[in-house]
């Protein structure tokens, strides 16, 4: 293992010190600058759906790369086209604005809700934007100011008026009144522990955003393409967003970010409303659609929700509090940081989420073999 004390000496320290080098990966595995394999159940933070080296994605991303990997939004560009067609047909909204991230594709959401109550509906005032306790919706400003972590607030504040989170997860329907503009929820919380929210509260925020007008913004940034067994989370919660934000496994690991949305809302972005130099670019497109002619396949969700019950039964085993759905899982430890090490040690990367929850997301391609070799190395970590 390589020992780093500090970041390199031309990189910011926002991440810290990072004790291993990545230099390769081939399908679930992980390989270290020292050679040592790892079994890789953090994908990236839930990016590499495909895994590593998957042969259609990177045939995908090769050919586009001698063909087109960029020419900005003053043009189309047929690859762009076919994504949101594809998207369209799959989340039954209408259109797709693309960017790059999804704490971008959630900035751009804030601005289609408050646009869309000021232009579309003509209600200047409609500007309250609520989000649940324990979510995550990005590092950018507008972003952070929907996420009610007080942690990540150090040090940047002011944040964005009129942006607010109640104490509880159960008092949030009741806050919703006629100054909200939009509510944003997680069907699953990723970073808040793998929590995921009771279809009852999910049903109850969407029926007061209709009674008094809001949009319901679902962050799929997560927990979207595949990852809980079905294209989209919000489908098991009986639900019908008006705002859908995707990002992460969207495509496979190129940076890429999607905001989906009813026509309506969508008709709030006129020509200069917003924009991005990088969103939509070929090769992202390109990538998003090799992802989705894998992942859309009914066979292949319904073998992400089978292999997820397995991974689910056995993190019965290791841990309490055993949460998710699909291949997205949490589970409690006594130290987090301490098991994720120790982990590490056995060749199986995962991610600490506060002080007590590890966080298993691998690659969407994973088998019952695999799940089972995860078992017999986390097995290990009792015996060291």
């Amino acid at each position: 293992m390589t020992e780093t004390a500090k970041a390199p000496a031309h990189l910011a320290n926002n991440y810290g010190a990072r004790s291993r080098t990545m230099v390769r990966g081939e399908g679930v595995y992980l390989y270290d600058a020292d050679g040592r394999q790892y079994l890789d159940f953090t994908a990236g933070i839930a990016v590499c759906s495909l895994g590593h080296a998957h042969p259609k994605l990177a045939q995908a991303i090769a050919e586009q790369a001698r063909t087109l990997i960029h020419c900005s939004n003053l043009y189309l560009n047929p690859w762009q086209i076919r994504l949101a067609e594809r998207l369209a047909a799959l989340s039954g909204l209408a259109r797709a604005f693309f960017c790059n991230s999804g704490a971008e594709a959630n900035e751009a959401a804030i601005k289609l809700a408050r646009r869309y109550q000021s232009v579309v509906c003509g209600r200047p005032d409609k500007t309250r934007i609520l989000s649940l306790p324990g979510g995550f919706h990005g590092r950018t400003l507008g972003a952070l100011s929907i996420t009610p972590k007080p942690a990540y607030h150090e040090g940047f504040r002011p944040l964005l008026p009129d942006c607010e989170a109640p104490a509880s997860w159960d008092e949030l329907p009741g806050l919703v009144d006629e100054r909200t503009a939009a509510v944003f929820v997680e069907v699953i919380q990723g970073e808040g522990g793998v929590r995921p929210v009771p279809v009852d509260l999910l049903q109850a925020i969407a029926a007061r955003c209709r009674e008094t007008g809001a949009l319901l913004v679902v962050d799929e940034v997560q927990t979207g393409i595949g990852r809980t067994g079905t294209m989209f989370a919000f489908e098991q919660a009986g639900i019908r967003p008006d705002i859908v934000t995707l990002a992460k496994g969207l495509a496979g690991g190129v940076p890429v970010g999607a905001v989906l949305a009813r026509e309506e809302v969508a008709a709030a972005f006129a020509p200069g409303s917003h924009g991005s130099t990088f969103g939509g670019n070929p090769l992202a497109m390109a990538a998003a659609l090799a992802v989705l002619d894998t992942v859309a396949d009914p066979a292949f969700l319904a073998q992400v929700r089978e292999v997820g019950a397995h991974l689910g039964e056995v993190l019965n085993r290791f841990g309490t509090e055993v949460a998710g759905r699909g291949l997205m899982w949490g589970m409690t430890v006594p130290d987090a940081k301490a098991y994720v090490e120790a982990a590490a040690e056995q060749g199986v990367l995962l991610t600490a989420l506060g002080e007590t929850r590890v966080r298993f997301v691998p690659p969407l391609t994973i088998t019952h073999a695999h799940v089972d070799e995860l078992a017999a190395r986390l097995e290990r970590i009792a015996l060291a």
